[in-house]
């Protein structure tokens, strides 16, 4: 099995993870984000700028900013719909953007109510405001859209062109519901890497293949990744739609198998600790529950 010597890993839990749970206090979000900084962990999502009307979970983003406690090697972003969010993350002091379309007509405009074409118009405006500021453009439903079924290859491949001439630093591709398998993840990153070598990969685990697809993208050459702490997530406008990938089940994974991600699992654990109690529900993290495989019950 050829496997890189190490992977990078995006923490998304305070922002795709905490986006469909009850609206947690800003002092809450801190906590989280602060806990995570000390993990070792080099980018988190603190949050999005985008209406507290549609996403409630996410009003106060910049309270958050301005409040967390930052280290400076660490990458704090922001995802924003449109050049008012990227303006008011900027301001915020976000270091890096994230902008999303979906390969899918149907879910881009479930989910930001506007054609795919529009999107790209915001997201070259985005590109513009940005400056020297980084964006990095999410393809969501690249792995299929739970209103139209299959996407094909072709369509995420030349949506990827679209943005990169945009002015796009990096491209992460979205499995929103949890419709990939390996195969389907080897065939797109194979198709893609004529294209660029800044891919990132965010699965869901809403089917239980969320670990074999990291594990599959990971040997066809991808050493990207989102997760989120404790596996919160899901999507608010894809029925269904289950949890990222947790954090400390992939680091325990991948640096059993030799991978280095640089972070500390203990601490990732009491971070995922900590979010079960803000968020007062049983997290889907299955390394949360059972422990790392190395630790020992008492005998009886």
């Amino acid at each position: 099995m050829e496997l890189p010597t190490s992977i990078s890993l995006r923490e998304v839990g305070p922002r795709d993870g905490l986006q469909s749970e009850a609206p947690l206090p800003v002092e809450a979000r801190v906590r989280l984000v602060d806990a995570l900084t000390a993990t070792g962990v080099r980018r988190i999502e603190v949050g999005s700028f985008v209406s507290p009307r549609a996403v409630p979970a996410m009003a106060g983003t910049d309270r958050v900013f301005a409040a967390i406690r930052r280290r400076p090697q660490v990458t704090y972003s922001a995802l924003v719909p449109n050049e008012r969010g990227a303006a008011d993350a900027l301001a915020a002091g976000a270091d890096r953007l994230q902008v999303v379309v979906a390969a899918s007509e149907s879910y881009n405009a479930s989910n930001v109510n506007r054609t795919i074409e529009q999107t790209l118009r915001h997201i070259a405006g985005v590109v513009r405001l940005a400056g020297a500021t980084p964006v990095e453009a999410t393809i969501s439903t690249a792995w299929g859209c739970p209103y139209e079924g299959e996407v094909p290859v072709a369509r995420v491949t030349a949506l990827a062109r679209r943005l990169l001439e945009l002015g796009c630093q990096a491209i992460s591709l979205g499995d929103t519901t949890g419709m990939a398998t390996p195969t389907r993840v080897e065939a797109l990153l194979g198709e893609l890497r004529a294209l660029t070598a800044a891919v990132n990969c965010h699965f869901h685990d809403t089917r239980g293949t969320g670990l074999a697809n990291l594990l599959a993208a990971m040997q066809a050459g991808c050493v990207d990744f989102d997760s989120a702490v404790g596996g919160l997530g899901g999507s608010p406008t894809a029925p269904g739609a289950g949890g990222n990938v947790a954090s400390e089940d992939v680091v325990h994974m991948v640096q059993d198998m030799g991978v280095d991600t640089g972070i500390d699992l203990d601490r990732l654990l009491e971070a995922a600790r900590l979010v079960g109690e803000l968020v007062g529900h049983p997290l889907r993290g299955q390394v949360l529950i059972a422990g790392p495989r190395t630790s020992r019950a008492a005998a009886t």
